[in-house]
């Protein structure tokens, strides 16, 4: 028998979790409206109680959410940053250890930690998907994160 857990456009949870921001201090432009997005979906669906931190960068997001995962207070945590390709191998480096890092804390921990980091080859891409607007990639992580709390409640 399956069971029916509602999904992002019709979600809402009682008791609202409690929920943590990690946002990347590199290209804070892109990444600041990433927050926005994310705040914004999940304060439509009455979540408020949202703490938000700064993180050095992209790298640095998947030590700090499995920190924040481990103490006990935060039912999701949202990592946002923005690597944008350059003319070195940094971006292949940041972004696979991003990646690798973040999944590694939400299997150690066992609390959805959303990766909502853009890895973009161009600042226009990045701007693109960190609008005000429904394609705003922050909001997908918002609704990722808090689909994935309803899940572990049922």
């Amino acid at each position: 028998m399956s069971k029916h857990i509602p999904v992002a456009p019709d979600l809402r949870l009682s008791p609202a979790p409690k929920m943590a921001i990690i946002v990347s201090r590199f290209n804070t432009e892109i990444t600041g409206g990433l927050k926005n997005g994310a705040l914004e979906w999940m304060e439509e669906r009455g979540i408020t109680d949202v703490d938000v931190y700064d993180a050095p960068g992209a790298f640095e997001l998947p030590l700090l959410a499995q920190k924040l995962a481990k103490s006990g207070t935060y039912e999701g945590v949202i990592c946002l940053g923005c690597v944008i390709k350059g003319d070195t191998a940094h971006f292949e480096f940041i972004s696979l250890g991003a990646t690798i890092g973040i999944m590694q804390a939400q299997l150690a921990t066992e609390v959805p930690i959303a990766f909502g980091i853009l890895t973009t080859y161009t600042e226009t891409q990045a701007v693109a998907r960190s609008r005000h607007d429904a394609e705003n990639k922050g909001r997908e992580a918002a609704a990722a994160c808090v689909e994935s709390v309803a899940f572990l409640r049922n």
